[in-house]
C-alpha cells in the first residue's frame, strides 16, 4: 500500500520529518507543538495555550489527510514539565469530551526553549 504525505500551511513544518502521513484508512501526524504557524512564535507561555495550538495543528493535519479528530484512535503526549499534566487534561478535555481515544503521556526527553508540549496521533478513516 503506498503512502501519501500530507503537508498543510496551516500547521508548522520542519526539514526532519513529513507533517503527517496517509497509509491506506490511516493518518499519522507527527508530534506537533504549539506554534502559531500565522505568527511563527508559540501561542501563549502557559501548557493550556501551548496544548489548544498543538491540538489545532493536528487538526489541520487530520484536515489535509482526510480525517477528523473524530477518527482518532491514539494520541501521544511529551510533556516537558511534568507538573503541566493537570493543565495538560485541562485544555485536552475539552477537544475530546467523550468516548476520548487511547493515550500516553510522557516527559519530553530532549528540550527546546519555550516549548512545553509535544502531540501527536493516529486517526484511522472509513
Amino acid at each position: 500500500m503506498a503512502k501519501e504525505i500530507i503537508s498543510t500551511p496551516d500547521a508548522p513544518t520542519s526539514p526532519f520529518y513529513s507533517q503527517g502521513v496517509r497509509v491506506g484508512a490511516h493518518v499519522y501526524v507527527s508530534g506537533t507543538v504549539g506554534v502559531d504557524v500565522r505568527s511563527g512564535v508559540l501561542a501563549g507561555d502557559t501548557i493550556q495555550e501551548q496544548t489548544r495550538q498543538a491540538l489545532a495543528n493536528c487538526e489541520a493535519i487530520l484536515k489535509a489527510g482526510g480525517a477528523t479528530l473524530d477518527d482518532v484512535v491514539e494520541v501521544g503526549v511529551l510533556l516537558t514539565r511534568p507538573e503541566d499534566f493537570p493543565g495538560l487534561n485541562e485544555e485536552y478535555a475539552r477537544w475530546f469530551p467523550s468516548a476520548p481515544p487511547t493515550r500516553y503521556v510522557a516527559k519530553l526527553g530532549v528540550e527546546f526553549p519555550g516549548i512545553l508540549v509535544s502531540i501527536r496521533m493516529t486517526a484511522v478513516t472509513g
